[in-house]
């Protein structure tokens, strides 16, 4: 028995690159988006270590990755979620490796994520923590730089490996940021790495140093939204959504 269907219009969507070895940036996007609107992922091959060598080795295999998002999804924008990978291998380049796979008006990152909420909070001085080595970290705080942002505070967590670096606990990366915060100069903190997990701490590191903070998937997902229409004020994920 053969029975007539039916099809619905395709619904506009996001897409999001993840890396390999990111276990934390699925679920944020998870609890900050919930159910709606629709999110396609796909994943981007990475080494285990991260050096300014592996990041750059992305660049070979972001359209591959960019062309198994399912077919034919309408995006309103696609992310690439890499916020050290962005800065070795280049925004502009990020969004025409993306555009190799895939058709979208629209690809942002953690960097010009982060840029444009420095614009709309107009914060010209980064208090700036990474989990990363030293080749990594500093490449992206010169990047920053390139871009308007000062990053005269600086810490990091030293770590190679992203496995590591994915299970640091929230309250270590609290608790180096309130260290960062009271060495002053500053007119936010910024967390950065998609594999760090930030989200549950953001509030609360706002209320005792009194800074705006800012992390790498907090800044995509904004930066994505505000490509979609969409509005994240009533999330409790920092000043960025009430004020951004």
């Amino acid at each position: 028995m053969s029975f007539h269907f039916t099809t619905d219009a395709s619904l506009p969507a996001m897409g999001l690159i993840v890396l390999q070895s990111d276990e934390t940036i699925e679920q944020d996007f998870r609890r900050i988006f919930g159910p709606d609107p629709l999110i396609y992922v796909t994943r981007v091959p990475t080494a285990t270590q991260v050096t300014r060598d592996t990041l750059q080795q992305m660049a070979e295999t972001l359209p591959a990755a960019a062309s198994l998002f399912a077919e034919p999804t309408k995006f309103s924008v696609v992310g690439y979620g890499c916020t050290s990978g962005t800065a070795q291998i280049g925004a502009d380049n990020i969004a025409r490796l993306v555009r190799e796979g895939c058709i979208t008006p629209q690809v942002t990152q953690p960097v010009s994520g982060l840029l444009a909420a420095c614009a709309a909070l107009n914060i010209q001085q980064l208090g700036f923590l990474s989990p990363y080595v030293e080749e990594v970290s500093a490449h992206l705080v010169n990047v920053l730089g390139t871009n308007g942002i000062a990053c005269p505070v600086f810490g990091s967590f030293n770590e190679a490996c992203e496995t590591v670096v994915a299970h640091i606990s929230p309250q270590s990366t609290y608790d180096a940021a309130v260290a960062l915060a009271a060495k002053g100069g500053i007119d936010a903190l910024f967390l950065s790495c998609t594999n760090l997990r930030t989200l549950d701490i953001i509030e609360t590191l706002e209320a005792e140093t009194g800074l705006p903070v800012l992390s790498s998937n907090q800044v995509l997902a904004w930066h994505m939204a505000k490509f979609s229409g969409i509005d994240l004020t009533a999330l409790p994920y920092g000043r960025l959504f009430k004020e951004g």
